[in-house]
């Protein structure tokens, strides 16, 4: 699901470039079009009753926001690098970098990669002499408008700003009482049958 999803963002913006015909999103003269190109998968409507507002929800991230990222000037391109490299085997005292987290009926993937990244970083970087989780909730709720519209989508580089210029509070699971604020909104079934309910979406409201 989520690959189409991602192949659907692609086509959003293939289909607006200069060197193809411009067709409305999630027409059927897009899925005509790309099917005749003959490519290596086939195009279809995952979204028959939705529209492109729903469509953009579910991408999540926006591209774009207030904050730029720092732009790499130079690269190790002279390192010998191994075949096969595992992070969890590299530091193994580092149980975040295992941990997926469940963002549940809320488009917060932008908030998640930030913290999920961070909380992995400190602890590569003390050696693993320090562990936490850093909330996902903390930063979803309490960053605003650089940050994007919480469980509407957001923009990764408000989120690497504000933790970088405001500081991140830790914070587990949902329902785990692990940190300061712990994810309040409950892990649901992605798009597959379980013993969870299915998610709605991801236009959950934002946490307070």
């Amino acid at each position: 699901m989520w690959h189409s999803l991602a192949l659907l963002c692609v086509l959003a913006s293939f289909a607006s470039s200069r060197n193809v015909p411009h067709f409305k999103p999630l027409s059927s003269d897009m899925v005509n079009y790309i099917n005749k190109l003959n490519t290596t998968w086939k195009a279809g409507h995952n979204f028959p009753n939705g529209d492109i507002s729903y469509v953009k929800r579910l991408c999540g991230t926006m591209l774009g926001g207030s904050k730029k990222l720092p732009v790499r000037y130079s690269f190790a391109g002279k390192m010998d690098l191994p075949e096969n490299f595992d992070s969890r085997e590299a530091w193994p005292n580092c149980p975040t970098i295992k941990e997926v987290r469940d963002q549940g009926s809320c488009g917060s993937c932008w908030a998640f990669g930030a913290v999920e990244a961070i909380s992995d970083r400190v602890c590569v970087h003390s050696n693993g002499k320090l562990n936490v989780e850093v909330s996902a909730e903390d930063l979803l709720s309490c960053c605003g408008i650089e940050c994007g519209m919480g469980c509407n989508g957001g923009y990764p580089s408000g989120a690497w700003g504000y933790w970088t210029e405001k500081g991140l509070v830790s914070g587990g699971l949902y329902d785990s009482h692990v940190g300061c604020r712990p994810y309040s909104i409950p892990p649901c079934e992605h798009h597959v049958n379980g013993s969870r309910p299915a998610c709605k979406g991801e236009e959950g409201d934002t946490p307070k």
